[in-house]
């Protein structure tokens, strides 16, 4: 298979791929479909797209390993809590996708909005790792703001 390849420069060439290589795009989409299953609650899909060995991180709380147990929590958010995603910049590097992204935890009338930085390694069409960084002072303003927001809903933060 052979893919272009654009330099830094604006130099297009043709480059070689072999066919057990996971394509930028390819490895890009895998996580585009992830996160779209989530905010739509398909958990099959999203389950469809993770490896059984997968390693989940949200930095600073516990790694969760496997995918059986990602989808169990998945699962358990189902009905009780909403997850909307908004991903502002999307890079590839071989296997490695990075993602810079507002994500919105929703509890009823409590929206968490944050901003994250992901970065996700895949291979052959599956997710291995997942892993999350985002800063907990924001996080902890966006508690305060999304209850602010549950009783003055103009405080309340939009996508």
């Amino acid at each position: 298979m052979t893919e272009q390849i654009v330099s830094s420069n604006g130099n297009v060439t043709n480059g070689t791929v072999s066919a057990d290589v996971d394509t930028s795009q390819s490895v890009a989409h895998t996580v585009e479909v992830l996160l779209g299953a989530l905010q739509d609650q398909d958990i099959d899909t999203a389950g469809a797209v993770l490896d059984d060995n997968l390693v989940y991180q949200n930095v600073g709380f516990p790694t969760i390993r496997g995918r059986a147990r990602a989808l169990r929590l998945f699962r358990a958010m189902e009905g009780r809590a909403a997850f909307e995603v908004r991903t502002h910049r999307i890079a590839v590097n071989g296997a490695t996708v990075l993602t810079e992204r507002t994500d919105a935890l929703v509890f009823g009338p409590v929206r968490l909005q944050f901003w994250v930085c992901g970065v996700f390694e895949v291979h052959g069409g599956r997710i291995t790792l997942w892993r999350d960084y985002f800063d907990m002072f924001d996080f902890g303003k966006a508690i305060l703001r999304g209850l602010a927001g549950a009783v003055i809903p103009a405080l309340r933060p939009t996508l």
